[in-house]
C-alpha cells in the first residue's frame, strides 16, 4: 500500500471531489447511451425475457459491488481494483487489470465520441461527423485538465440530467399504461406476451446472449470507488454508492426497461434500429420523440466521454505511482490534476476517432473486440482479490466496517458464474472473437507484467501484502 503521506507532493492528487459530486456519479454513473439506445437489441434479442438479463446482471454488479467496497472502504485507493489485484493476487494481476481497464475506458472514448458525432451530424449535415467527434472530445478535456471539482462540477450536471430524462421516461410510462393520458393507449406487457411469443419467444439461449451484451452496460458502476478517492471522506463516500447500487439499478434499468417493453412489442423492426427509448416514446405518441431523445443521448455520451477521460487518466496515474507505467505518468498539476496521464489517455481515444474513419474495414471493430470481455475480467480480479484481501486484512487485525455478504460462499459463487460466463461466450459464435480476443490481449499483458515483476520498481513507502 501507498501511504499518502509518504508520496511527493508532486504526485498527489487534489481532494476536490463534494458528496454531491461523489453521489451523482454514483447514481449516474451506470447511465450511458446503451440503455437509451443500446437495450433495444437486447430486447429484440431476449424478448420480454430480457428482463432476467438484466436481472442478472444487476445481481452480479451489486455482488461485485459489495466485494470491492468491502475493500475500497477499509483501503481507498485511486487505483482501486487494481491496487487490491497487486496487493491480494500478485503485482502481474494489478499490473494486467490495470492496463486492461485503461485499454477499456480509452476505446470508449471514440466509441461515445462517434455516437456524438453521429448525432450532431443529423442537425448540422454540413459538417463532417468525425469532426463533431473529435471537437467533442477535445471540448470535454478541457473539463479534465483544470482541476477535479471542475470536472465534478460538469459531471453532476451531466448526471442530473440523465436522472431527470429517465425519471420522466417511467412516469409518462407509467401514466399511459394506466390509462391516465388521454388518447394514448398500449397494450400493456400482459398483451404483448399474448400476442408475440409469450415471455420468452426465442429461449433462454437468447437470454444468456442479451445478458453477455447488456454487461457492457453495467461497467462504470465500479468506477465511484476511484472517484471517491479524490473526495474527502472517501471511505464514508464509497460505504453510501455502494449500498445505493441496488435501488440505482432497480430503478433507472429494471423499471424502464419494464416500461419499454410493456409498451413496444419486442420483435418490433424498428425496435433495434431507433432504439428503445425512442421507439416506446413513438408508440405513446409523444411528440419530438426522436429529438428529445437524441439531446439525451447527446448529454449521456458527453457524460460517458467526460468520465471515460477521467477514469483511464486516473488508472494511468495509478499505474505510474506503482511503477507498471512511465513515471512522468504519476506527476500532478499544482491543482493536483495528472496532465499527463490525461493528455495521453486523450490522445489515444481521438486518434482511435480519427482513425476509425479511416483505417481498414474491420480495423476498428477488432480493436472493440478486444475490451469485449473486460467488463467479466475485472469483475473475476475484483472477485478472487476480495477472496484474498480478507485473509490478509485479518492477519493485520483491521476492523472491517463494510463486509461482503454470505463469505466466503457468495464470492465463490460470483467466480464460478463468471467463469461460466466467459466459457459460454467462448462456445458462442457471437461472442467468440470478443472472449478470445480479450483474452490473448489479458495473456499478453499478463507476460509483460510478470516479466516486469522480476525486477520490480518499488514506488516511495510502498509494502507488498500478497
Amino acid at each position: 500500500m501507498i501511504s499518502p503521506n509518504s508520496m511527493d507532493s508532486s504526485s498527489q492528487l487534489a481532494q476536490g471531489f463534494k458528496p454531491r459530486h461523489v453521489t451523482m456519479l454514483s447514481i449516474a454513473g451506470i447511465i450511458g447511451a446503451g440503455l437509451f439506445v443500446g437495450s433495444g437489441h437486447a430486447i429484440a434479442a431476449a424478448g420480454p425475457a430480457v428482463l432476467l438479463a438484466y436481472l442478472f446482471s444487476g445481481l452480479l454488479v451489486v455482488l461485485v459491488m459489495r466485494m470491492l467496497g468491502e475493500m475500497a472502504v477499509a483501503n481507498p485507493d485511486t487505483g482501486s481494483f487494481s491496487t487490491y489485484a497487486d496487493q491480494a493476487i500478485g503485482r502481474w494481476a494489478g499490473f494486467t487489470i490495470g492496463w486492461l481497464y485503461w485499454w477499456f475506458w480509452v476505446l470508449v472514448i471514440p466509441i461515445e465520441a462517434l455516437a456524438a458525432g453521429h448525432v450532431l451530424n443529423q442537425w448540422f449535415v454540413q459538417v463532417d461527423a468525425w469532426l463533431f467527434a473529435l471537437g467533442s472530445i477535445i471540448a470535454l478535456v478541457v473539463t479534465n485538465l483544470f482541476s477535479v471539482s471542475k470536472y465534478g462540477e460538469f459531471e453532476f450536471w451531466f448526471a442530473m440530467a440523465k436522472v431527470v430524462a429517465i425519471i420522466g421516461f417511467i412516469a409518462v410510462g407509467f401514466a399511459v399504461l394506466m390509462g391516465w393520458v388521454p388518447d394514448r393507449e398500449v397494450s400493456g406487457l400482459s398483451g404483448l406476451m399474448a400476442e408475440h411469443g409469450g415471455f420468452a419467444p426465442n429461449g433462454l439461449s437468447a437470454v444468456v446472449g442479451a445478458f453477455i451484451t447488456i454487461m457492457f452496460s453495467f461497467i462504470g458502476t465500479e468506477a465511484v470507488t476511484i472517484a471517491a478517492a479524490e473526495s474527502s471522506n472517501p471511505a464514508q463516500n464509497i460505504a453510501k454508492a455502494t449500498r445505493s447500487v441496488i435501488w440505482r439499478i432497480g430503478v433507472f434499468y429494471l423499471l424502464s426497461i419494464f416500461v419499454v417493453i410493456s409498451v413496444v412489442p419486442w420483435n418490433d423492426p424498428l425496435l433495434a434500429s431507433v432504439g428503445s427509448y425512442q421507439r416506446a416514446l413513438e408508440i405513446m405518441n409523444i411528440p419530438h420523440a426522436k429529438f428529445m431523445v437524441d439531446v439525451v443521448v447527446l448529454i449521456a455520451v458527453a457524460s460517458c466521454m467526460n468520465s471515460s477521460i477521467y477514469i483511464a487518466s486516473r488508472m494511468l496515474y495509478s499505474l505510474g505511482r506503482r511503477g507498471d507505467a512511465p513515471k512522468a505518468l504519476k506527476a500532478t498539476s499544482a491543482e493536483g490534476v495528472p496532465r499527463a496521464a490525461v493528455i495521453a489517455s486523450t490522445v489515444l481515444g481521438a486518434s482511435i476517432t480519427v482513425w476509425s474513419y479511416f483505417m481498414p474495414a474491420g480495423l476498428f471493430e477488432f480493436l472493440l473486440a478486444s475490451s469485449g470481455a473486460i467488463a467479466l475480467l475485472v469483475y473475476l480480479a475484483i472477485a478472487v482479490s476480495q477472496l484474498r484481501m480478507r485473509r490478509i486484512l485479518r492477519r493485520r487485525n483491521v476492523e472491517l466496517t463494510f463486509r461482503m455478504w454470505l463469505f466466503p460462499w457468495l464470492t465463490w459463487l460470483v467466480i464460478g458464474f463468471i467463469c461460466a460466463a466467459l466459457a459460454v461466450m467462448m462456445i458462442t459464435p457471437e461472442h467468440r472473437t470478443e472472449v478470445t480476443t480479450t483474452i490473448g490481449l489479458a495473456l499478453a499483458i499478463s507476460f509483460i507484467g510478470l516479466m516486469t515483476s522480476r525486477h520490480p520498481v518499488p514506488a516511495a513507502g510502498a509494502t507488498s501484502a500478497g
